[in-house]
């Protein structure tokens, strides 16, 4: 917490006008030239002015870099480094030959950023819980929530293990013990002020800079061949960026992917999948693409159903479950099977046949982030206690994805995204685990959507075939 709030210091702002300006801010290429070569990189300097065209003497702007060739459905990230005094070094990798598009987006100025970090940490209800208790035909609702300022009498649901909690209302002549189902919707209040609110205005997010920049053009040159790069594996060190995308397949920077026959791969596979709805997605995947993958009634309901499916004649058994709460959902969710994913890994024996794929993230945006860097450090206590059992279980973070840009971004903006992005990466750099980037990945391929297209997952998925065999 100290690390990150040293990361982002307060901004204070008197006016709009001294806020960062995307349409007054200047890029100037570092040695220009007409043609560049495939595997070099090039490098721009951003200077950001705010509204009235002055120079900004401090960093924190929250930029997006990304390059991008349509017709060769090819795209990559670029790397941007802040040196803390209104200037940034973009940097791009020039991964293939054609015309090549740049971007580069001021998503919030850091102003915006500031306000929204304050924001976050400062409450607990911007989302609000309905929890349902029942008995027989007779039902009761109440609130619920992480946190509960109520002089009611409260239900305390508390992993003793690890010390989370959540709480409801207690229902009059009815035992905590019949919670069954929960739902969530926004709750009408905002941390930010008025003059804050207006950073966030659907014109002033995600404003290209680089609006007049034109496309330019890479070529092969006479560049020697590029070394064999070994097989993708567990453990490996991410990069900046971690790939690129080319004819809409992902090519990491550091290994190689080979295709690989899906049904061969997972035999004889003890697949968990735990988080949230973009790692359901992997399940779908799943179960349309493997027409010998049958789903097996686990006799729930609703969207967020534990799920299950298996291939017995090739022994493959995988299935998804959701998190603990936080889980934000208008639709009606059961409760009655809902744990901690800490709490699922300590049961899992584990070994060289178990895998387990975790996605934490899209929930936890809208509260302050010591709720996230909690669960992720208690997950990171469950698997450094099933490598210790069982060294030769294979174990892959799903790194949290960008979604849509203009929607709510005091609970979803994809800042709050990218602070649990950093958190995760620096909590599991320890461990001999697998990461599926998919912060890089999402934005290389451009989408702005909470759950990326096929594309993307296919993408995913065909990383993790290649971690397993």
């Amino acid at each position: 917490m100290t690390k990150l709030d040293q990361l982002i210091p307060p901004r204070p702002f008197p006016h709009m006008n001294t806020t960062t300006s995307a349409a007054h801010s200047r890029v100037t290429v570092l040695n220009p030239r007409d043609t560049y070569c495939t595997g070099e990189q090039l490098d721009l300097l951003l200077e950001v002015r705010d509204h009235m065209g002055r120079r900004k003497e401090y960093g924190g702007d929250f930029l997006r870099a990304r390059m991008s060739s349509p017709a060769l459905k090819a795209g990559a990230s670029g790397e941007v480094t802040d040196y803390n005094n209104g200037t940034y070094l973009v940097r791009f990798t020039l991964f293939w030959e054609g015309q090549v598009s740049l971007s580069l987006l001021l998503i919030h100025p850091s102003e915006g950023v500031s306000a929204l970090w304050r924001a976050r940490n400062q409450g607990y209800d911007r989302v609000i819980f309905t929890g349902q208790f029942s008995a027989g035909t007779y039902h009761v609702n109440t609130d619920c929530a992480l946190v509960l300022n109520s002089s009611a009498k409260l239900c305390q649901y508390l992993d003793a293990q690890d010390q989370e909690t959540f709480y409801c209302v207690k229902p009059q002549q009815m035992p905590c013990a019949a919670l069954t189902h929960m739902h969530s919707k926004n709750k009408e209040v905002s941390y930010l002020s008025k003059q804050e609110r207006s950073l966030f205005q659907r014109s002033n997010v995600g404003v290209e800079i680089m609006e007049s920049f034109k496309a330019i053009h890479v070529s092969k040159c006479n560049i020697q061949a590029v070394p064999r790069k070994e097989k993708c594996k567990l453990g490996m060190r991410s990069t900046v960026p971690s790939g690129h995308v080319w004819e809409d397949t992902w090519n990491p920077v550091s290994c190689s992917l080979t295709p690989t026959e899906m049904k061969e791969c997972l035999r004889g596979k003890l697949i968990y999948l735990m988080g949230d709805s973009t790692i359901r997605q992997w399940m779908e995947y799943f179960k349309q693409n493997i027409n010998t993958l049958k789903s097996v009634d686990l006799h729930e309901s609703g969207k967020l159903q534990h799920q299950l499916a298996v291939d017995l004649d090739r022994n493959i058994n995988i299935q998804w479950q959701k998190h603990g709460y936080p889980l934000i959902g208008s639709l009606t969710y059961s409760v009655k099977e809902i744990e901690y994913i800490a709490r699922v890994i300590d049961r899992i024996g584990g070994g060289k046949n178990t895998v387990i794929v975790i996605s934490l993230g899209q929930h936890f945006r809208p509260f302050p982030i010591d709720v996230f860097i909690r669960r992720a450090l208690n997950v990171h206590k469950a698997v450094w206690r099933l490598l210790l059992r069982s060294p030769d279980t294979m174990v892959i973070i799903k790194a949290e994805n960008t979604r849509e840009m203009y929607s709510d971004p005091e609970r979803f903006s994809d800042f709050h995204g990218y602070i649990q992005y950093l958190a995760m990466k620096e909590i599991f750099q320890d461990i001999n685990i697998g990461v599926i980037d998919a912060w890089d990945m999402t934005i290389a391929y451009g989408t702005h959507e909470v759950h990326p297209p096929q594309s993307v997952v296919r993408n995913q998925i065909n990383i993790l075939l290649n971690y397993i065999c």
